[in-house]
């Protein structure tokens, strides 16, 4: 379908994955009627920005605000898409409402994976949950966080900037899982050396007693605090989706351009896209922007649009530390240096591996990305 055929395209989704297809659509030439639903009521904003500077600053609350948007869409904010009719092309939404479409994006993302019930577990996903969560670390509270990957360090980090005592609970060495063991050091030392204390683990439950919640690890060891915090990963939003079979194992299947069927896309955490690795849900932001992009011209342009040309992006403030690494993570061994020397101090690093890709990160060190992304090409 191209847009000589498209006169109304449906957005489901108001992330950054859905406002980034809504600009490239105009871009690319669509003039039609354009819609955006959005389950939460605020205007799309920077995600990642929630467990970095938000948290970090507390005189900058702007810094989850994105720029002026160009795509001229109508939204519907507030409400909830319900299903999906692929015969008739209609998106149905909480309140009654049928819209049809010519060509729609399927961009609802994902949530907060959750331990247990219990309304003393939290989670940050959202911005209501960052304020919230910005709101109470001023009585500087004592904290647990569940969960060794980027969100949960960088939350304990800003949980600890904040002047709360921190421990985090992580099944193994933090960050070893997505970065590999070289740099999860790294990060660790930093964080040891800035006071938080880490629990590694085999397992971890969350139960409720005395009106409070408490972790048990798998020996039997109990931790309590007066906030208690999981980051334990992120479950596609596809529920909306099951009438349709365009579900598999929790995720959308696209081809390379994002591309499920003729006039539908699916774009950001509940898309799986082609990767040297196979079909993967790659829940970055950058991801989701790169999807977005390459989505929305194939549904103006069709076979004439190019094909997604992926190549990871990723980033993380915490401890003191900033790293940008482009390439597929985690990574094994140890790094050639460029510039600087082991210990964590400024320095550029690059790895290959034997599959012909490569790796290059920086570490507290200035460069610009387009730069990064040629020196990982040239590890290959």
């Amino acid at each position: 379908m191209s847009s000589d055929t498209m006169d109304r395209v449906v957005v489901v989704g108001n992330g950054i994955a859905g406002l980034t297809a809504a600009d490239t659509l105009r871009e690319a030439g669509f003039d039609g009627e354009l819609t955006i639903i959005g389950d939460e009521p605020h205007p799309a904003y920077s995600r990642p920005a929630l467990s970095k500077a938000l948290l970090l600053d507390g005189d900058d609350m702007s810094s989850h605000e994105l720029p002026p948007t160009s795509h001229e869409a109508t939204e519907l904010l507030g409400v909830r898409a319900t299903g999906l009719d692929l015969d008739h092309r209609l998106v149905t939404l909480d309140d009654g409402t049928a819209l049809p479409y010519d060509g729609v994006v399927l961009a609802t993302g994902s949530r907060a994976r959750r331990l247990s019930d219990l309304p003393e577990e939290l989670t940050l996903r959202g911005l209501d949950d960052a304020l919230s969560l910005r709101s109470r670390l001023a009585g500087r509270p004592s904290v647990i966080v569940v969960g060794g990957g980027p969100l949960g360090m960088e939350i304990a980090s800003g949980c600890l900037a904040a002047g709360c005592r921190v421990t985090l609970v992580s099944q193994g060495v933090p960050l070893t899982v997505q970065l590999g063991s070289y740099l999860a050091d790294v990060f660790v030392k930093a964080a040891l050396d800035m006071g938080l204390t880490i629990v590694e683990t085999g397992s971890a439950r969350l139960e409720r007693r005395e009106g409070s919640a408490r972790v048990v690890l798998g020996d039997g060891a109990v931790f309590e605090a007066e906030i208690l915090l999981t980051a334990v990963g992120d479950v596609p939003n596809t529920e909306w989706l099951a009438d349709t079979g365009l579900a598999a194992k929790g995720a959308i299947p696209v081809d390379s351009r994002g591309l499920v069927r003729p006039g539908v896309a699916a774009v950001g955490d509940l898309a799986a896209f082609p990767t040297p690795y196979g079909l993967r849900r790659v829940p970055l932001w950058s991801s989701a922007i790169e999807q977005a992009k390459v989505a929305a011209r194939a549904l103006v342009r069709g076979d004439d649009a190019s094909p997604l040309q992926f190549q990871p992006y990723f980033w993380t403030e915490q401890f003191g530390l900033s790293l940008k690494a482009v390439g597929y993570l985690p990574l094994e061994g140890e790094p050639s240096y460029l510039d600087g020397e082991p210990g964590g101090g400024p320095a550029l690093m690059r790895w290959s591996r034997g599959d012909g890709t490569g790796v290059a990160a920086a570490l507290n060190y200035r460069i610009p990305i387009p730069r990064l992304r040629r020196m990982s090409q040239a590890a290959s």
